[in-house]
């Protein structure tokens, strides 16, 4: 059984309820063994919000102490803890970092497969252990990659972003060409070794309206952008681009490619989010570990009054254990391709 590891997020937003609501259903628990790192408490404190809510969880002391057919709930608090459904505050950024911590800790040492996170507040979370913007850069640092890429993943619509959680006055000075090439060649082997994607056909976005028109509307295009593609498509790379982002998505252009990598941030996540209508994925590629979650925050204005919907996490431990596998399977095709082949 795959032994799927949960941070609980921020206990003040939607993450218990969504952990809740993903695993209600006992089917789930056939191939899978989910832990969730946050606090037993909290999660009977919402449990009792919800609605013909059946889950059965038990509290684990450690990761040795595991039951089968029920979520497993591994405490990471000592003490009360004031559960304030809707409020941002420190102490639910403590909460959400020990969390996270202890989950990345077992991760580590092999204790647990994946890891599938719940939504933090970026700034409540911040610690000296905790210096960055996001789950993607801190799991970045933790596995020493010199990069990763975050990959939004909806059925086969996978949106990457060549700039990830940066203002937006930011975005032109951080582009690079050897920063865009890193983003796709992240993207090409993700989609090939963890999406199961022999020849990857990707799309490239420009940055400025209608990509630049030629160099009057902007130059990232012309200067970084097309020098860029044009290099990797000499090593054999299927690239095409750069896209004018509005029409590519209005006339449905992302159907032909099996990737697509946007400039910034709400470019690629504005359509991609409007498309999965909270099913979406957000998946951190190009690192040693499995690591996913839902394609959305906190949502402290919906926090406590069921309106949550637990789809996303759900589908996010279905691609990390999706990921797993196929990771697995490479790696005893490269060991012996005969043996794995006459399966």
């Amino acid at each position: 059984m795959i032994k799927i590891g949960i941070s609980m997020g921020d206990p003040n937003g939607v993450g218990p309820e969504i952990i809740l609501k993903a695993f209600n259903d006992s089917r789930l628990f056939e191939n899978i063994l989910p832990i969730v790192y946050g606090s037993n408490r909290v999660l009977s404190f919402y449990k009792k919000l919800i609605p013909n809510c059946s889950i059965n969880y038990a509290k684990a002391h450690s990761i040795d102490e595991l039951k089968t057919k029920q979520l497993n709930v591994i405490s990471i608090w000592d003490g009360a803890f004031n559960i304030q459904p809707g409020k941002a505050n420190k102490e639910g950024g403590d909460f959400a970092f020990k969390a996270l911590e202890a989950a990345t800790s077992d991760l580590a040492s092999g204790k647990i497969d994946v890891l599938v996170t719940a939504p933090i507040n970026k700034k409540m979370i911040q610690n000296d252990q905790f210096d960055f913007p996001g789950h993607t850069e801190y799991l970045t640092r933790l596995s020493n990659a010199e990069d990763s890429l975050m990959l939004m993943a909806y059925n086969n619509l996978r949106v990457g972003v060549a700039t990830n959680h940066i203002p937006v006055d930011q975005v032109s000075s951080t582009l690079s060409k050897e920063t865009i090439q890193s983003k796709l060649l992240l993207l090409y082997h993700s989609l090939k070794n963890d999406f199961g994607v022999l020849t990857p056909k990707i799309a490239v976005l420009g940055l400025n309206p209608h990509a630049g028109e030629q160099g009057m509307l902007g130059k990232e295009e012309v200067e970084i952008i097309q020098p860029a593609i044009d290099e990797l498509k000499k090593n054999g790379l299927l690239l095409f681009g750069p896209f004018p982002a509005d029409g590519f998505f209005g006339s449905k252009s992302f159907l032909n490619y099996d990737g697509v990598l946007a400039m910034y941030h709400d470019q690629g996540l504005i359509p991609f989010k409007t498309m999965a209508a909270g099913n979406g994925v957000n998946y951190t590629a190009g690192l040693p570990i499995v690591r996913t979650s839902p394609d959305h925050g906190t949502a402290y204005d919906i926090a406590g009054k069921n309106l949550a919907n637990g789809d996303s996490l759900r589908n996010a431990a279905y691609l990390a254990v999706d990921v797993f596998n196929q990771r697995k399977h490479q790696k005893e095709l490269a060991i012996n391709p005969l043996k794995v082949a006459s399966k």
